[in-house]
């Protein structure tokens, strides 16, 4: 089943996020080749797609994964989680409908 998995960065995460970034993007990668990966992105602190020093509020990761409980524990470690760049995180079952 698809998993929506948002993240809400904490005040001031540009310097985590940029420092975690390779990871992170290491671990949506192996979604991504799996074939698991329906999307992923940030959401821009301010209402440009290059926010520059704004940087980010949050991440939006829609994904595949054998039950809730997975998707919770991919989250867990993912490194933005586990290098402070998240302050909270939600997991969602998520029912793709369209396209």
């Amino acid at each position: 089943m698809w998993y929506a998995i948002l993240g809400e960065d904490v005040p001031d995460s540009l310097a985590r996020r940029l420092s975690a970034r390779p990871q992170h993007l290491a671990r949506l990668k192996q979604l991504q080749d799996e074939g698991r990966l329906l999307l992923a992105g940030p959401f821009p602190a301010i209402d440009s797609p290059d926010p520059g020093p704004a940087g980010y509020s949050g991440s939006l990761i829609v994904a595949e994964f054998p039950s809730l409980e997975e998707a919770q524990r991919w989250a867990d470690t993912d490194p933005y989680t586990t290098h402070g760049v998240f302050g909270r995180v939600t997991v969602k079952p998520f029912r793709k409908t369209l396209p």
